[in-house]
């Protein structure tokens, strides 16, 4: 079960839902319309350390246009 972002085009309230049935009507937890429109969400992404490891991919053959 997805959650989404909303917004009421009532009140201007922005909150997310959890959707168990994405053809019923979403209401405000503000004023309790249900004029929502959903929003586009942006994707995170969790990533533990500083960067690639440059020390495995030197010995690596990879992009180097050798076999």
């Amino acid at each position: 079960m997805p959650i989404y972002e909303y917004i009421c085009t009532r009140c201007g309230t922005e909150f997310e839902e959890l959707v168990f049935n994405d053809g019923k009507p979403v209401a405000c937890p503000k004023c309790g319309a249900t004029d929502t429109e959903k929003l586009m969400s942006a994707c995170s992404a969790k990533v533990d350390g500083g960067g690639p490891n440059l020390e495995a991919l030197q010995g690596s053959s990879c992009g180097t246009g050798g076999g």
